[in-house]
């Protein structure tokens, strides 16, 4: 059910698909994602025709290794298991592809069940009376 879109600078097709293993092992690890619940999006930018910006806050030394994690999903975890998350994303990235976890952006952004069709014009996780398909 998260939707995940990956943004790493300089970044080769290996190192994106360590990216993307590292944050959706994390999400099944940290917040129970199922395992075969995967949607991602994977983008390298070579900064000449697309690139990140970045700057030092809050104090953070970034270098070219940035990668921006944008993690869209329903609402309801708490702040431990977000902050679980994070800490998870940062060591598996350092691990799978060896990105300093000071490179490592991750955003949320949480919205409710309405808001998710995974195909075939249905709300799946909507809450209706009728024909919108199952509750979850």
């Amino acid at each position: 059910m998260p939707f995940v879109r990956i943004d790493a600078l300089r970044a080769d097709a290996a190192r994106l698909d360590a990216l993307g293993r590292a944050v959706h092992d994390a999400l099944v690890e940290t917040i129970g994602i199922p395992p075969g619940d995967l949607f991602q999006v994977l983008t390298a930018h070579d900064g000449a025709r697309g690139t990140l910006r970045y700057g030092d806050f809050p104090g953070i030394r970034r270098d070219d290794d940035l990668v921006y994690v944008s993690i869209t999903l329903r609402s309801g975890r708490t702040p431990a298991q977000k902050q679980a998350l994070y800490r998870r994303i940062a060591e598996l990235a350092r691990s799978y592809a060896g990105t300093d976890p000071r490179n490592v952006l991750v955003y949320l952004t949480e919205n409710e069940s309405i808001d998710w069709s995974f195909g075939e014009g249905i709300a799946q996780y909507a809450v209706t009376q009728g024909t919108d398909g199952p509750a979850g």
